[in-house]
């Protein structure tokens, strides 16, 4: 499979702009300087796989919507990812896994 990086640069524009962001604002929350950013949207620069997770976790958005242009939301993905691993997971992992979930919730209610 083939990246299209011109495609991939088209999103993140497209993305950051939907997301009312300027190229300095993306730079600054993805820890990058506002010339990458540009060179990136206009097909200039290649981002390395570190710098689209970058942009990814800048933008609230996940690899697949940048890359292929698929949209899928970070709580949908993230719920998913979590079952795929618990998957791999021993029944007694699973259990502890289960009680520090209930630990994080109790901690929660005791706050509020």
């Amino acid at each position: 499979m083939t990246i299209d990086y011109s495609a991939v640069g088209k999103r993140i524009s497209l993305i950051r702009k939907n997301r009312g962001m300027t190229q300095e604002q993306l730079a600054e929350k993805a820890e990058l300087s506002n010339i990458y950013i540009s060179h990136i949207e206009n097909s200039r620069s290649i981002p390395s796989l570190e710098t689209l997770m970058k942009l990814c976790s800048a933008l609230d958005i996940t690899p697949d919507e940048v890359l292929l242009g698929t949209k899928q939301d970070m709580e949908n993905y993230l719920q998913s990812d979590i079952q795929k691993k618990l998957i791999l997971c021993t029944p007694k992992e699973r259990r502890m896994v289960s009680r520090f979930i209930d630990l994080l919730l109790e901690e929660r209610e005791e706050k509020n």
